[in-house]
């Protein structure tokens, strides 16, 4: 009862913001542009523009059946048909026009709370959608940042845990620097009846969620999804940029990237705050973000984890593979000695 009432006073309060502000008043003559929307972990391209824009982003909730593990199947909801959903990248300043449909086979009522949105519900409010149905919502991109959207469609626990999430980009109006790799790596858990590995597919486990005792914890939707032939890559002497999200829904991540110091953090998303600077380690909040920039000056595998390291064992593990020459400066083998039998 108490989110329903929620939900009614926060629709009231977002019902007087749309009143007091009229759908396109602030959008006259600007340039009309459909945002390009990428899968994890692939990014767009940086926002090449100095002016602002009305940008169109189109999302859609889907319920499907995927791979969450070798063998094991899951009845997912994602946007847009993936877990995590598309990364939205704007610039600071642009007024967003938000085309939300909900599958017309979907079982459930979904939304969308932007945490990078100003207002009531984070816009989840004017955004709830019936299966079959479509919304429109205009929001401003006021600050700058990276920022997770997730569904918050009541009990908004399940509808976070069974994959509605994603990333926004909001660059600063003077744009970021330049970084010869991008990628998007979201965390995630998943509870589901059963031990890990179970195969077949596996049933949500509601009092697991409660429990905060995951069956799996993943990077971009499933076990191994940086693994193979979906490892990150770079080459020697290139800055890679890791945009960093946590849904959780429970638990805080360690992230850690083995054999490579941070060069940067921008802490909470943050990106007009100084970064810190040689950091091993860095803490990604349920609901929260990070980015982290790193040049890599030798080849090889290295390995990203969230370094409560048992979580290793649940999935939350990818490969960054880095090819180019040998650099003994930075490290070198100096002798191996056979032990004596």
């Amino acid at each position: 009862m108490m989110i329903k009432q929620i939900f009614q006073y926060g629709i009231l309060f977002c019902l007087w913001g749309a009143w007091m502000m009229p759908l396109g008043a602030q959008t006259k003559e600007l340039p009309v542009i459909e945002a390009e929307l990428t899968f994890a972990p692939n990014v767009p391209p940086p926002v090449a523009r100095d002016y602002p824009a009305r940008v169109i982003v189109r999302l859609e909730s889907q319920e499907y059946k995927g791979e969450l593990s070798k063998g094991v199947e899951y009845e997912f909801w994602g946007y847009n048909g993936h877990v995590p959903g598309p990364f939205i990248r704007i610039r600071e300043g642009d007024t967003v026009e938000f085309h939300f449909k909900n599958a017309q086979d979907a079982k459930n009522t979904h939304t969308i709370d932007f945490h990078a949105m100003t207002g009531p519900c984070g816009a989840a409010c004017l955004l709830l959608t019936e299966p079959g149905k479509e919304t429109v919502v205009q929001a401003k991109a006021i600050n700058p940042g990276l920022f997770v959207y997730h569904c918050a469609a009541p009990p908004i626990p399940v509808h976070i845990a069974n994959g509605l999430y994603g990333l926004v980009l909001v660059e600063p109006k003077e744009g970021l620097s330049k970084a010869d790799r991008e990628y998007y790596v979201m965390q995630s858990e998943f509870y589901t009846e059963g031990a890990a590995g179970t195969k077949g597919l596996v049933p949500f486990s509601s009092q697991k969620g409660m429990e905060e005792r995951p069956t799996y914890v993943v990077f971009n939707g499933k076990v191994g999804a940086l693994m193979g032939e979906g490892a990150l890559s770079a080459q020697t002497n290139e800055t890679v940029r890791l945009y960093v999200g946590n849904i959780g829904p429970n638990l805080i991540s360690s992230f850690h990237v083995i054999g490579e110091i941070f060069d940067r953090v921008y802490q909470e998303g943050s990106l007009t705050s100084a970064p810190l600077t040689n950091v091993q380690t860095t803490l990604v909040p349920a609901g929260g973000v990070a980015v982290v920039e790193f040049k890599v000056e030798v080849p090889g595998d290295f390995t990203l984890v969230d370094h409560s390291i048992f979580r290793i064992n649940k999935g939350a593990v990818g490969i960054l593979h880095v090819e180019g020459p040998e650099n003994p400066e930075v490290l070198k083998r100096i002798s191996v000695n056979e032990t004596e039998k």
